[in-house]
């Protein structure tokens, strides 16, 4: 077992020898001394971003502010798992891209890292109305519980609108009204309020639907041709 630092030129042969058939994940991780993971990692950063990727870098890996923001918003959306959002943005490690969700939920800082004069990206939650938050829910039911657009569109936190949708979908109206202390009124909903919020919610998701069904029917004439 190999116990220093493999250099990136090792790294390029093991991985470019592995993906040509020649060996196990296993087998090649434990000829450096790491774990399989890491190997694994290698091979993430050479298919993601080539030679580069298992190269050591004269300075740290630059992210901008709106990268870090779109890598993190498509993980929300369910357009990837980790892995593959680190493969399209051409991020690393997947700890960095798991850092900066952890911000994200925490209502931390996004700092570019490029240091100087970086714009701040904050994910703070925002106050909404009962009224609001079945429009904000309705919008994001309606596009297929698209989290990333929500957020652009009303500008609330992740954390708040999966929590409504959350609600909603185990309580109904019910559960988005607010009925912590001073807001103890706002859950007293009248008859004709809560018919009003159920026919926008039930018209979002027949219109989500229809969309589906719209796109399936598409999918079934193309396969017909």
């Amino acid at each position: 077992m190999q116990k220093t630092k493999a250099t990136s030129e090792e790294k390029i042969k093991a991985v470019e020898a592995y993906l040509s058939g020649e060996g196990s994940q296993p087998g090649w991780a434990r000829k450096f001394g790491i774990g399989v993971s890491s190997f694994q990692q290698w091979i993430r950063n050479y298919k993601s971003m080539g030679l580069d990727g298992l190269r050591p870098q004269e300075n740290n890996k630059r992210y901008t502010l709106e990268m870090k923001r779109e890598a993190v918003l498509a993980y929300f959306s369910g357009k990837g798992s980790q892995v593959e959002i680190c493969e399209r943005y051409k991020i690393r490690a997947k700890r960095q891209l798991q850092t900066w969700i952890k911000m994200y939920n925490g209502h931390k800082e996004f700092r570019a890292s490029s240091g100087k004069g970086s714009e701040l990206y904050m994910t703070r939650g925002i106050k909404t109305t009962r009224e609001e938050r079945v429009e904000i829910v309705s919008y994001c039911i309606e596009h297929n519980k698209n989290y990333a657009g929500t957020i652009e569109k009303y500008g609330v936190s992740y954390q708040q609108i999966y929590a409504w949708v959350k609600k909603y979908e185990e309580r109904g109206v019910d559960g988005l009204s607010d009925k912590r202390g001073k807001r103890k009124a706002e859950a007293e909903m009248t008859e004709l309020e809560k018919l009003r919020a159920e026919h926008r919610l039930l018209t979002a998701k027949n219109r989500r639907l229809e969309l589906e069904n719209a796109v399936l029917k598409k999918l079934e004439e193309l396969r017909r041709r």
